[in-house]
């Protein structure tokens, strides 16, 4: 205890002596916590001390205009001496120019001024003197030869005569005929009447046509004709469809491991990890004519679950050409079922829900038209034409709606034109009907109606509510929102603002008719209630969205493909802020749109390369409901969350 105690004591004993040197006591550093820094200067040993004498003498320094840079003991050799002797230094050797330049003004007393006066009075005086030199020249050659010819013959006794010819009167000369004689005929026609008239007389045209081609191939008669006809076996319907059958089967051959895994391969790995799933690249479709064109819409058939469709065309207005519909089935995947081409890209596809043969396309010219994928013309059975209205700018989404009491066909087109059509398909021609303008709308509600903006906003996208069918919503390239009905078509029910960019896809929930969700290219998907003004969640992906989809199986799953190449699948019910799966599907190519199957687990994205891509779910994301009132009470214990966060 004792060296303990002397041991600090003397540890206490320097700290004084620290303190004291500084001229700060103990007491200070009890009293201020901080303290002003202290400047102790320290001489070094190296430098050297000079007395008082030595401090105060004075140097003289003299500056000159001396470049020291110049050296000053250049020799050369001097022929005429035979010897090197020292070159001394040039008048500008040590001249520096910092800023020079040359001037176009002269004084007006200098020589040279004058000297160019004098010049430009010269050059005036030998133009003056040259012109009129040649007005001289010109008058004395008029003369000569006026002089020249004047009273003068030439070999042929030639003499200067005139004569006036007369002109015979004009004569009328009317002819009057008898009018044709006018017959009244009447009749009562219907329309099976004219059906079949134009039936037998198709027939016969085309039992004309074959008699024609069998002449010339030395047939004997009619009779021999049908005979042939019907006797023509590898040209009948009956092996086009059992060639269709075994051409299935043998591709089904081919790629068996694919087909295996589309039915019946499931990702264990999912079992293992709760929040994630992931993507099963199965088959890509394409054909050597859509390799330079972009994939512009893709619609399953509703019929048909193996079915469907992808429109070729090209968003770049300096890329544009031909456009392409290609129908693809599950059963083949190494070549279309029917092809149909357009003279303008395709942009817009949508199979009617019923008439599951009838598909509207829209094309980039603002033409909408509707084929028949059983026929196998290339003409589509309606198409619109400026004669019977048509959109000015691009078509970039059709949609089928229920027949009106009259039970006519009838869809919906959007264009970026600013108007929202109704195309009604009558009897030989499609009869469009205005349903709205998009009007442009200031950004907040409390500015004045001279405030709002004039000229019509240009629509992107739409989609019908499925519960209340005359509810729609547009996205505009401005990056708004608009609610708007069918009856009210001269304003909007709503404005939702929260997009920057253009607006590329809206989707209504399926399952949910409060709910829908957009994409656009300021890289952000936005998850909508209608009641509500602004978004109640929001997702950066990183790049631009190309499209999003609800998922048919699921209210809170739905997918978006973005310009990088990924696929981004999102489950609310398990995470509100992260994908459950991020995957790269392709290398150098934008992904534009997607599409889920309506009874397979799988999905569909094409690319910018003209190449649709199918992808099977893992079990992770695609957990199904068990009807569709749990999937709204789902949704509705989501929106609850989310309220109750905000």
């Amino acid at each position: 205890m004792a060296r303990k105690k002397a041991h600090s004591g003397v540890k206490k004993g320097q700290k004084d002596d620290k303190s004291a040197a500084f001229g700060v006591s103990p007491q200070d550093h009890d009293d201020d916590l901080y303290q002003m820094p202290y400047k102790l200067v320290k001489v070094p040993d190296e430098q050297v001390r000079l007395t008082e004498t030595e401090l105060k003498e004075e140097h003289t320094r003299v500056l000159t205009a001396n470049d020291p840079n110049v050296p000053n003991n250049i020799t050369k050799y001097n022929y005429s001496s035979h010897c090197y002797k020292v070159d001394p230094p040039g008048a500008q050797d040590h001249l520096a120019v910092h800023l020079s330049f040359e001037g176009c003004s002269l004084h007006r007393e200098s020589s040279e001024a004058r000297e160019q006066v004098s010049y430009y009075n010269r050059y005036k005086d030998d133009q003056f003197e040259a012109k009129k030199v040649i007005a001289d020249d010109a008058t004395k050659e008029d003369e000569e030869e006026d002089n020249l010819f004047e009273n003068q013959k030439n070999q042929f006794n030639y003499s200067e005569r005139a004569a006036q010819t007369f002109n015979n009167p004009l004569r009328e000369r009317g002819i009057s005929t008898k009018p044709p004689a006018v017959v009244n005929f009447s009749g009562a026609v219907s329309q099976w009447h004219i059906h079949d008239r134009y039936m037998h007389d198709y027939s016969l045209q085309v039992a004309d046509h074959d008699m024609h081609k069998y002449k010339r191939k030395g047939s004997c008669s009619h009779e021999a004709v049908l005979n042939s006809a019907r006797d023509d076996t590898v040209h009948s319907q009956r092996m086009g469809d059992a060639l269709r059958i075994l051409e299935r089967m043998v591709n089904q051959n081919s790629d068996d491991e694919i087909f295996q895994d589309f039915k019946y391969w499931e990702d264990l790995s999912d079992t293992f990890r709760d929040g994630e799933g992931s993507l099963l690249p199965l088959w890509r479709f394409h054909t050597d004519r859509s390799k330079r064109k972009q994939v512009t819409a893709l619609a399953w058939n509703p019929c048909y679950s193996d079915l469907f469709a992808v429109g070729y065309g090209s968003y770049e207005f300096m890329r544009q050409s031909s456009g392409m519909i290609c129908t693809f089935s599950l059963k083949n995947t190494s070549h279309p079922e029917h092809t149909f081409t357009t003279e303008s890209g395709v942009m817009c596809l949508h199979f009617h829900p019923e008439h599951c043969s009838l598909l509207a396309v829209g094309c980039y010219d603002g033409i909408v038209a509707v084929f028949d994928v059983r026929q196998k013309g290339n003409r589509p059975i309606y198409s619109s034409s400026i004669r019977t209205g048509k959109h000015t700018d691009p078509v970039w989404q059709v949609q089928w709606q229920v027949e009106d009491v009259a039970k006519e066909l009838n869809f919906f087109s959007i264009s970026s034109d600013g108007n929202v059509a109704n195309w009604t398909m009558s009897k030989n021609q499609l009869k469009m009907e205005p349903v709205m303008q998009l009007k442009l709308v200031g950004v907040s509600k409390d500015e004045p109606e001279d405030s709002l903006l004039s000229g019509l906003a240009g629509g992107c996208c739409f989609d019908f509510n499925h519960a209340f069918e005359h509810l729609f919503v547009v996205g505009t390239e401005e990056g708004k929102i608009h609610k708007c009905s069918k009856a009210y078509s001269g304003q909007y029910l709503e404005t939702y603002v929260g997009h920057h960019m253009a607006v590329y896809s809206l989707r209504w929930n399926p399952f949910h008719p409060r709910v829908f969700i957009s994409c656009s290219a300021d890289w952000t998907v936005k998850f909508w209630d209608h009641d509500v003004s602004v978004a109640i969640m929001s997702f950066d992906l990183g790049n631009a969205v190309g499209d999003v989809a609800w998922s048919p199986y699921s209210s809170t799953v739905f997918a978006a493909v973005t310009s990088d190449g990924k696929v981004h699948v999102f489950d609310l019910a398990v995470n509100k802020h992260e994908p459950l799966c991020e995957q790269k599907v392709v290398k150098r190519s934008k992904i534009t749109h997607v599409s889920f199957n309506r009874c397979d687990p799988i999905l569909i994205v094409g690319d910018d390369r003209g190449g649709v891509n199918s992808l099977k779910l893992s079990p992770n994301l695609r957990i199904n409901g068990s009807s569709s009132h749990s999937q709204i009470l789902r949704m509705d214990r989501l929106l609850a969350s989310i309220d109750m966060r905000s």
